[in-house]
């Protein structure tokens, strides 16, 4: 199966183990060395509007992906991996106040 990023990015990820829905493939991680996919990336959800940013980004590594379907990404995780991510956009009250 080939699958652009922009296909991913319409996909729920759903994770099998509760049945919880992550939200939607915001980005992939990959080996810019070995050309080979890391992880996929939910941007966490914004608090208030965006006004006071967004929690956490998912990480979800592609070894936990079981299978990715024409509208949902399963996956199998016991506990969601969050990361900081460096290149994240501050939030309207931090813009104002710098």
């Amino acid at each position: 199966m080939v699958c652009k990023l922009e296909d991913l990015k319409n996909k729920s990820v759903v994770n099998i183990k509760n049945g919880v829905n992550l939200g939607f493939v915001d980005d992939i991680s990959f080996d810019t060395y070995s050309s080979q996919v890391l992880s996929l990336v939910i941007y966490g959800r914004k608090r208030f509007f965006g006004i006071f940013g967004r929690e956490e980004d998912i990480l979800i590594p592609w070894d936990n992906i079981k299978i990715i379907g024409d509208d949902v990404v399963l996956v199998n995780i016991e506990s969601l991996p969050y990361f900081k991510s460096n290149f994240k956009k501050k939030s309207f009250l931090q813009n104002i106040f710098k």
